[in-house]
């Protein structure tokens, strides 16, 4: 199963501050915030929705297909990602423009305040998934992420004029999207994507119920933080999943990256969604134990052990087969 993921592909840099940020609101005086955090530490990572995904996915061994924009500064980052399993072959360079940058601080109770720098990231309008598709001979299915926002409604279109399956994945781009956009990006999506806040976002946005939208997609996956993962379709039960215990909880940027890149590989191995859910479940919480999106590693016979313990000995054989 060829799939492709869209979307951002970025440098990070995390930094952590010792205090709370609730402590530092004025009720008030939120009109007027103005506000420094003295951090503790700094951590430049590789990051982006899109490279993100990719990366886990290249460690389960799926060969995922990265289409994004970057800059000419993207060789080293390009190098680490075709290392790891990723096909970086349709990834837009340019001439002018750097490779996108979001800043990140986390406070102790793990919230977070963050900035997105676009830069080369604008270009990803002029991608064509068709080039794409004949370049490897077809895509299966195209998880359309956090992107140029005209680049996101171009994906959505194409794969929708060449009946090509797709998954809608806003995140952070839901807050500067209008309810026209959003409506359009998600209908007749096979997958739609979001967690909590998202998921009520997008029905204020829309106007839309949660029926009316689970109506218009093929699978509504809706992250529950520490407490895994629902999925829903129209006439059928409920799945859901929970999540492994946590060794420790160093830092969540990327958690959901993660999620998507397990629940990915589990479709492109034809498992069913329970299974890929407790794949992207696992693969979740071993970002969650790590500083930095693309830092962590997957041994097998460890991903393995943690992943019978926490989901059984069945779920685990039929796993199993896919991680050589």
């Amino acid at each position: 199963m060829r799939i492709a993921v869209t979307g951002s592909i970025a440098t990070d840099h995390l930094m952590t501050f010792p205090g709370r940020f609730a402590d530092q609101l004025v009720a008030d005086q939120l009109h007027t915030v103005s506000l420094s955090f003295l951090v503790d530490n700094l951590d430049v990572r590789r990051g982006g929705v899109a490279a993100n995904i990719c990366f886990g996915m290249g460690l389960l061994g799926t060969k995922p297909i990265l289409v994004g924009a970057a800059g000419s500064d993207f060789d080293e980052y390009r190098a680490w990602l075709d290392r790891h399993g990723v096909e970086t072959g349709s990834v837009r360079i340019s001439e002018v423009l750097h490779t996108a940058r979001f800043v990140c601080t986390t406070d102790s109770d793990h919230n977070q305040i963050g900035s997105f720098y676009t830069g080369a990231m604008s270009e990803a309008r002029l991608i064509e998934l068709k080039s794409v598709a004949d370049r490897v001979g077809g895509l299966d299915l195209v998880s359309i992420g956090a992107d140029d926002p005209e680049a996101m409604l171009r994906h959505t279109e194409e794969c929708r004029s060449r009946n090509i399956p797709f998954a809608a994945d806003f995140s952070q781009q839901i807050a500067r999207m209008n309810g026209d956009e959003i409506r359009i990006l998600l209908d007749g999506a096979t997958y739609l994507f979001a967690n909590e806040y998202e998921k009520g976002l997008i029905e204020s946005k829309t106007g839309w119920s949660d029926e009316e939208i689970l109506s218009k997609v093929g699978h509504r996956v809706t992250t529950l933080g520490s407490r895994g993962v629902r999925i829903e379709r129209v006439g059928d039960p409920v799945i859901e999943v929970g999540c492994p215990e946590e060794d420790t909880k160093a830092d969540p940027t990327g958690v959901g990256d993660a999620f998507r890149a397990g629940f990915l590989s589990g479709l492109a191995w034809g498992v069913g969604l329970e299974r890929a859910a407790q794949v992207g479940c696992m693969l979740a919480t071993l970002v969650i134990e790590t500083v930095g999106t693309q830092e962590y590693t997957l041994r097998r016979t460890h991903f393995m052990d943690r992943f019978t313990k926490a989901y059984g000995h069945e779920a685990a054989a039929e796993v199993q087969q896919h991680l050589k």
